[in-house]
């Protein structure tokens, strides 16, 4: 199963990581500890809560005013 993360970096050093898709995050202190640790936290919660079917995510961007 193919599922999307999203890294950015945390203002106090490391880096978060999000899956849309399920909602689990996690942190590193590299983008590869990140992306490691959200794929470890993603297997545990769909051990509990499945995805019957988890749909094609589309990522895009936006800006907003004054930022």
């Amino acid at each position: 199963m193919t599922l999307t993360a999203v890294i950015t970096p945390d203002p106090e050093g490391g880096y978060v990581a999000l899956n849309p898709e399920t909602g689990t995050t996690s942190q590193g202190e590299s983008v590869d500890e990140a992306l490691a640790n959200l794929k470890e936290a993603t297997e545990l919660y769909l051990e509990e809560f499945p995805l019957t079917s988890p749909g094609k995510t589309l990522m895009t961007t936006f800006e907003v005013a004054g930022a």
